[in-house]
C-alpha cells in the first residue's frame, strides 16, 4: 500500500481523539522532535494534542515534502487525523532544518532510529549524528530528551559529545524519556499511560518535563538515565518472555493432549501473572522486540555474563516458525512442494503496516524455499511485504481471492476482519481442506462443521471433521475480483 493521506481542512477530528485528549496545558512550551519516524510522529502530533508548538524534523527531505502533502509512510490508526488538525491550527511544523529547528527550541526530543547492526548491538550512528548537530547548533541552555531506545550509559556518552564539541557552552540537561507505545494503539498509549519515566539528574529538568507531561494525569517514575534505560529494555525483554513462554507452553499442550487455551486461561486469572500477552502463536517480530532483546543481551555479554534466560526467548521466538511449518507439511500429507498456500496476514500484528520481523514473512520465505505457491492478504501491509519478498508471492487485495484455489490456508496475524472469515464460503473456494490457525483465532467447532481441518498452536485434539465432497470431484470457483 502507499502511503497514507489524509485530505482535510484540518478541522476534521475523530471522535476517538476526543475522548482520549486530556485538558491542554495553559503553559504552552517551544518543542522540537528529531526524527520523524514512527516514534516521533507519534510523539509530535501529541505533544501539539496538549498545546504545546511542536517541530517534527528529519534531514530526509522527501519524508518532510510527504508530511507537508498529508502524507504518512506508515499506517497508525488516528494519528493522520491528529497530525492534519494540529498542522492547521499552527501547532505542528515540519522541517528538515535540524539545527535550525533545534535552535528555536527549548525541549528537543532524540526519536532517531538505534536498528540492530550485524553484530545484533544497537546502531546509535543516528544518536551520535544527532548530538554533533545539536553541539554545533547550541545557542542557549536546553533540555535534551531520549526517547530513542538506547543501551545504559547512552544518556552520558550523548552529553559529553555535546559538551565536547559545542560552539558556544551552554547548560544542557540529558534525560532520559523511553516510550512505551503499542504500534496499532500508540495515540491512546501516549495520551493514556500506564506511567512516565523520566531519568534525570536536575532538578530543573525533572520539572520541567513534570509540567510538560502533567496534563496526562499520570503517575511518574523518576530515577538516573541508566535506570531509565534499563527499565525500557527490561519491559520489552519482559514481555518477549511472556509470549515465548506461552509459544513453549503450547508445544508442550500439543504434545500431552491438552489445549492451551484453557491453560493460558487457568494461569493468567492469577493476578501474579495476568492475562495479557499470553496467547500463543507463530511468534512475535516487528522493530522492537527482537531487536531489543538481543541488543540488552549484547549489553549483558560485554560485561561478561551470559544472559541465558535472554537467549532462551530469542531461540523459542525463532523456532516458531519451523515449528509451524512442520505442522502445515504434517496436515498436507508430508509435503508442500507443489500445493498451493494461502496466507492471511502480513504484518507483525494487527492495525499496523509494520512487516519489520514480521512472523508471516518469515513463513512465506519457508515456504516458497519448500516448494510452494503462496498467495496472501493483509488489510494494509500488501505493499511493505510485496518489497521484502519480491515477485515469488501472488498478492490479492481481496481475501477470498487469496483462498481460492488452495490447499492450505494460514492465518499468521489477528486481524479482526479474519476472525468473522465465511467457513462456508472456504470451503467452497479452496481445493484442499488444512487450516491452520496461526493465531487461534478461529473457533475449531465452527471450522469442522463446514468439513475443514483446523490445526491450532498449541490444541492437540483436532474436532471431528465431517465427510466433504472428494477433492476429485471439487472445482475451485472463478472470482472477478
Amino acid at each position: 500500500m502507499g502511503p497514507t493521506t489524509v485530505k482535510s481542512n484540518g478541522t476534521q477530528r475523530l471522535a476517538a481523539l476526543e475522548s482520549i485528549s486530556p485538558q491542554q496545558s495553559n503553559r504552552r512550551r517551544r518543542v522540537a522532535v528529531v526524527g520523524a519516524g514512527y516514534v516521533g510522529l507519534v510523539t509530535g502530533a501529541c505533544l501539539a494534542e496538549l498545546g504545546n508548538a511542536v517541530v517534527c524534523l528529519d534531514n530526509d527531505a522527501r519524508k518532510i515534502a510527504a508530511l507537508l502533502r498529508g502524507e504518512l509512510p506508515f499506517h497508525e490508526p488516528h494519528l493522520l487525523e491528529m497530525i492534519a488538525s494540529n498542522h492547521h491550527a499552527g501547532r505542528l511544523a515540519f522541517s528538515e532544518d535540524v539545527e535550525g529547528g533545534v535552535r528555536e527550541s527549548g525541549i528537543v526530543f532524540i526519536a532517531v532510529g538505534t536498528p540492530k547492526d550485524h553484530d545484533d548491538n544497537a546502531d546509535l550512528s543516528a544518536i551520535w549524528n544527532t548530538a554533533a548537530t545539536i553541539a554545533r547548533g547550541l545557542h542557549g541552555p536546553k533540555i535534551i530528551v531520549l526517547k530513542s531506545t538506547v543501551p545504559v550509559e547512552t544518556s552520558e556518552m550523548f552529553s559529553a559529545i555535546i559538551a565536547e564539541n559545542a560552539v558556544n557552552p551552554h547548560q544542557v540537561d540529558v534525560v532520559s524519556n523511553p516510550e512505551f507505545l503499542r504500534e496499532g494503539s500508540a495515540i491512546a498509549d501516549f495520551m493514556h499511560p500506564d506511567r512516565i519515566v523520566i531519568g534525570t539528574s536536575s532538578p530543573q529538568a525533572e520539572a520541567t518535563m513534570r509540567d510538560l507531561y502533567a496534563p496526562l494525569d499520570a503517575p511518574f517514575v523518576i530515577t538516573d538515565v541508566r535506570t531509565s534505560e534499563m527499565i525500557k529494555y527490561a519491559a520489552n525483554a519482559f514481555l518477549a518472555t511472556k509470549i515465548s513462554f506461552m509459544n513453549e507452553i503450547a508445544n508442550i499442550c500439543e504434545l500431552v493432549g491438552v489445549d492451551v487455551k484453557a491453560v493460558a486461561r487457568g494461569i493468567g486469572l492469577d493476578r501474579r501473572i495476568g492475562t495479557h500477552n499470553m496467547s500463543p502463536g507463530i511468534g512475535y517480530g516487528g522493530s522492537c522486540f527482537p531487536k531489543d532483546l538481543r541488543a540488552l543481551e549484547k549489553t549483558a555479554l560485554g560485561r561478561t555474563y551470559d544472559a541465558t534466560l535472554l537467549r532462551a526467548v530469542d531461540a523459542v521466538n525463532r523456532a516458531q516458525v519451523p515449528r509451524a511449518m512442520a505442522r502445515i507439511e504434517e496436515a498436507l500429507g508430508g509435503s508442500i512442494e507443489g500445493k498451493t498456500v494461502c496466507v492471511l496476514g502480513l504484518a507483525f500484528k494487527p492495525n499496523t503496516s509494520d512487516v519489520r520481523d514480521a512472523p508471516a514473512l518469515h513463513l512465506i520465505d519457508a515456504l516458497i524455499r519448500s516448494g510452494a505457491t503462496v498467495t496472501a492478504h493483509d488489510p494494509i501491509a500488501i505493499e511493505g511485504a510485496r518489497a521484502k519478498t519480491g515477485a515469488d508471492v501472488r498478492y490479492c487485495s481481496q481475501m477470498y481471492e487469496a483462498i481460492n484455489g488452495c490447499d492450505a490456508l494460514v492465518l499468521a496475524t489477528e486481524w479482526e476482519e479474519y476472525a468473522s472469515i465465511n467457513f462456508r464460503m472456504v470451503r467452497k473456494l479452496m481445493r484442499g481442506n488444512v487450516i491452520f490457525d496461526g493465531r487461534n483465532i478461529f473457533d475449531a467447532d465452527d471450522v469442522a462443521r463446514e468439513g475443514l481441518r483446523y490445526v491450532g498452536v498449541g490444541r492437540a485434539k483436532e474436532p471431528a471433521t465431517p465427510s466433504r465432497t472428494p477433492q476429485s470431484a471439487r472445482q475451485t470457483i472463478s472470482l472477478n475480483v
